[in-house]
């Protein structure tokens, strides 16, 4: 996958005067779609980089909001890399966070790159700001991370996460806990985290009691956009109709 993206999207995105690209069309496909909300934003690491003040990164990221998607609601979001240096991560999110612009913090990348420990820093800076904190776990790990996970940096949201399926301990933990995980059907098919769409753990987590949400995750690299991904899981039967609509419900009174 990551081959793939630096082979083919990479050079688009990255040439010079693209890096609005990705962001507005996103933007555009939410208007299309009939998304009504939705969590974007910036890399702490890529706005040290590329722009001179964080002011001015939000500034930027704002216009192309206003410009593409006024009516959509918008939760700005800052993430990072778990292959990033924690103590850099920290500096570079200490800036932004500043603004209080930003409404919720993510840790993305290889979940093998470092330990959560390695975070708490910057996730109890994010949860002073009031952001609400999320981080990709359980996409490939063991249901153990999950929980540790969500233990140790305070989660309130799960990207992905759906390898606490394989355990009825842990998935009583997510659900008295009341913590959502944000699931991505055609995504986990295609990376092969599942064998058949009709084998997808969002059944089983469901029925424990455990807040899920239906997602596309990168509709450019999978394919997909919100609306397939909910028809993916009633034609194959995982879901039913009415289920489907109480999750999609139940994401947009949170």
């Amino acid at each position: 996958m990551h081959a793939w993206n630096e082979a083919y999207v990479g050079p688009v995105f990255k040439a010079p005067g693209r890096r609005a690209l990705p962001f507005e069309a996103t933007f555009v496909q939410c208007v299309r779609d009939g998304v009504a909300r939705i969590d974007m934003g910036l890399d702490v690491a890529v706005v040290a980089r590329e722009w001179a003040t964080p002011a001015d990164a939000w500034t930027w990221l704002k216009d192309i909001h206003r410009r593409e998607a006024p009516a959509v609601d918008w939760l700005p979001q800052l993430g990072a890399s778990r292959g990033s240096r924690p103590e850099k991560v920290e500096a570079w999110a200490e800036p932004l966070l500043e603004l209080g612009t930003f409404r919720t913090f993510d840790l993305y990348g290889d979940e093998l790159a470092r330990p959560v420990e390695a975070f708490k820093g910057v996730y109890r800076r994010a949860k002073a700001a009031g952001l609400i904190l999320k981080c990709h776990v359980g996409e490939w790990g063991a249901a153990d991370d999950v929980v540790r996970a969500v233990e140790v940096l305070e989660l309130d949201e799960v990207q992905h996460g759906i390898a606490a399926a394989e355990s009825s301990a842990a998935m009583r933990f997510l659900a008295d806990a009341g913590v959502r995980l944000n699931l991505c059907p055609t995504s986990n098919l295609k990376l092969g985290r599942v064998k058949r769409i009709e084998e997808h753990p969002i059944r089983r987590l469901y029925d424990a009691g455990v807040r899920v949400t239906v997602n596309s995750d990168d509709p450019l690299m999978f394919g997909s956009d919100l609306s397939e991904e909910f028809l993916l899981l009633f034609e194959a039967q995982v879901m039913s109709a009415v289920e489907l609509d109480l999750i999609r419900r139940a994401a947009l009174s949170d």
